[in-house]
């Protein structure tokens, strides 16, 4: 151990997350907290306060920025009304399984990096969720079945393609999305399969369309000045878990695909693949939404993609 993290003075970090603690993002940050714990001799001791219990999911961001939680994390989507290049991961089709998330991530962390730093915010590492599906009371075969049905949504796209298929767009939290579909709020939603076996949908709806329409990622952002104030040593210990946290996220990520599909399946669920109507009709809308994301994000969106084609 070296003597600068001996005789650094403790950093007690609070953590909100949005998630359960069976969740996959969850048990990937709190198996970061402890390797950083462990790197860092505890000089930086991370607590988790998962499903939103310390600080709503809306709020995490700006908790962090104002300093008022040293890190946290939150879908990277949710910013996409202070700056479109946020949204990159939730265009309909632009990437629609791992290989091409991988490059679009590659392509786009630098210049989001950017975006937050001049907010005093770091990026330690982003994770994406399974890729997004369509969850039902009904049958789905060409989305007009969707027309006028009200349809949870969690960031800008989800709500955009709800309204391109006349559906109405309804914001739900993830813990809040039983009880939603319990009391009428929402009778549709688009989310991952992580997300539908983890909240038991098989309870509440019996259809499934595995359409992988984009893969969201949530990130890990720490407070800029919180993260300047450690060791050299301890920087670099929470940069090295990070990395380790994300490589191993994007695996579990994978597994997470396949096992949450079955567990469906197995109580009930009708799963199912997209019609070649309702792929047409998705493409449709996904091309559509490319050009509206280009409009909003302008030269730096162009020059994403253009990177991200390149890759």
């Amino acid at each position: 151990m070296s003597l600068a993290v001996a005789t650094a003075q403790a950093a007690d970090w609070d953590m909100p997350t949005p998630y359960g603690d069976s969740n996959f993002h969850t048990v990937n940050i709190k198996q970061f907290a402890d390797e950083v714990r462990e790197a860092t001799a505890g000089e930086v001791n991370i607590t988790v306060h998962s499903s939103g219990s310390l600080i709503k999911h809306p709020e995490i961001k700006n908790s962090v920025r104002r300093g008022l939680v040293p890190i946290g994390e939150l879908i990277m989507s949710r910013l996409a009304n202070e700056d479109a290049l946020f949204e990159v991961d939730s265009v309909p089709f632009l990437a629609s399984n791992y290989d091409e998330a991988w490059d679009l991530w590659q392509a786009s962390k630098e210049l989001l990096a950017e975006r937050l730093e001049r907010q005093r915010l770091k990026l330690l590492f982003a994770v994406p969720w399974p890729p997004q599906g369509i969850y039902t009371r009904f049958a789905v075969e060409t989305g007009a079945e969707l027309q006028g049905v009200k349809m949870r949504a969690y960031n800008k796209s989800s709500e955009r393609l709800a309204d391109l298929f006349g559906a109405i767009p309804t914001q739900v939290e993830v813990p809040d999305i039983p009880t939603a579909f319990g009391t009428g709020r929402v009778d549709a939603m688009i989310t991952s399969p992580s997300t539908g076996a983890n909240t038991r949908a098989w309870d509440y709806l019996s259809h499934f369309n595995h359409a992988q329409l984009w893969l969201p990622k949530n990130m890990v952002i720490v407070n800029t000045r919180a993260f300047d104030r450690l060791s050299d040593e301890a920087r670099a210990a929470i940069e090295t878990a990070a990395a380790e946290a994300e490589k191993r996220g994007w695996a579990a990520s994978q597994e997470e695909t396949a096992a949450k599909i079955a567990i469906m399946r197995d109580n009930g669920i009708e799963v199912s693949e997209p019609s070649e109507a309702l792929l047409e009709r998705l493409k449709e809308v996904g091309n559509t939404m490319t050009a509206e994301w280009l409009e909003r994000a302008g030269a730096d969106g162009e020059a994403l993609l253009k990177a991200y084609r390149a890759e």
